[in-house]
């Protein structure tokens, strides 16, 4: 996966000051976008700083993060505060929430043409933009772990000193990616396999930072997470021994979007981030910040860290209308599983 906040002027400012100060073109003439994130997005190594200041070049705006916390989280902030909220824009939202973000009201038609977006899926929303993707997968220290799973059976028969992390679905994107990827790939019979994953789960962590950290401490041999996530290990620590274990089951695909709020006071602002936000400058800074892929950018311009990642045959992802129904009962059966 922090948030900014604009500086106040001080209450006690004497009149004698504010008739004297002569006008100037300051930050506080200018119109302050603000746009709800998750948190590691707009950590000072994730590309929400890098995005602030290329698109603050040109806007002749500010742009104030907000960031509450994991995905999951922020839009529920967003959905508490309702039409009362002063997000502009949420940057983040999960595929696998659309049907909710529907339901809430709260977002509006963007005006950003998505037809040259390269997605391993067709996309035509009016409303959501996606700005990059990934396949969720387990990684592992190669080092450690020499003969990974290759599919979720595999996983459910390995060796009982196998261990993994995964995070909570009600609070956690991956984690309800993972919900999600289990149903689509066992149905009915979903209820069995956490039965039997149970025990390998050292603990559920509240997000993916919390589960990635333990994982790196040596706390667990694998770890939900992306298929990208070697690529920052290769790039930044010049590491290859982390990896992502490919599933002949597939892998379920996560789509991050951002949308426009009914209540934004800025939405031609607005607007123009969105567009800021698929355009090169921006689609060349997610790459090593958010270590997903981009959605414009052509796979011959990511970074060499990329080129050799797993690339999974089957993408799964279910239909944005089928996953409330969908979660609805996997989540039961994962709740259940989990407090035997």
């Amino acid at each position: 996966m922090k948030a900014l906040t604009l500086s106040l002027m001080a209450a006690g400012l004497s009149l004698t000051t504010a008739l004297v100060a002569p006008h100037s073109a300051s930050a506080a003439d200018k119109p302050t976008l603000t746009v709800y994130t998750y948190d590691s997005f707009n950590t000072d190594w994730g590309p929400g700083p890098a995005i602030k200041k290329g698109f603050e070049a040109n806007c002749s705006c500010t742009v104030e993060f907000v960031a509450p916390g994991d995905a999951t989280e922020t839009f529920n902030r967003l959905r508490l505060e309702g039409k009362n909220s002063k997000a502009d824009i949420l940057v983040g939202l999960d595929s696998n929430l659309i049907a909710d973000a529907d339901k809430s009201g709260l977002f509006q038609a963007h005006a950003i043409k998505t037809d040259a977006l390269t997605l391993p899926i067709d996309w035509d929303s009016s409303t959501y933009v996606p700005f990059d993707w990934g396949h969720f997968a387990f990684v592992y220290d190669s080092d450690k772990v020499k003969n990974p799973p290759t599919s979720f059976d595999a996983l459910l028969n390995a060796p009982d000193d196998l261990k993994i992390l995964i995070q909570d679905p009600r609070s956690s994107t991956p984690g309800l990616g993972l919900l999600l990827w289990v149903k689509d790939v066992y149905g009915d019979k979903a209820a069995d396999v956490w039965e039997k994953l149970a025990p390998r789960i050292v603990t559920v962590t509240k997000g993916w930072s919390e589960a990635y950290g333990m994982f790196l401490e040596d706390q667990a041999q694998m770890v939900l997470s992306y298929t990208t996530s070697p690529a920052y290990h290769i790039a930044a620590e010049e590491k290859t021994n982390y990896k992502a274990a490919e599933f002949s089951d597939g892998h379920y695909m996560q789509l991050e979007l951002a949308a426009i709020t009914k209540s934004s006071k800025h939405k031609e602002l607005a607007n123009q981030f969105l567009s800021y936000l698929v355009g090169p400058e921006a689609q060349k800074i997610i790459p090593t910040t958010n270590w997903m892929y981009p959605v414009a950018l052509p796979f011959s311009e990511l970074p060499e860290a990329f080129k050799g990642l797993v690339k999974p045959e089957q993408t799964r992802l279910i239909a944005p209308d089928e996953v409330p129904a969908t979660r609805k009962e996997a989540l039961n059966e994962w709740l259940a599983a989990l407090s035997k």
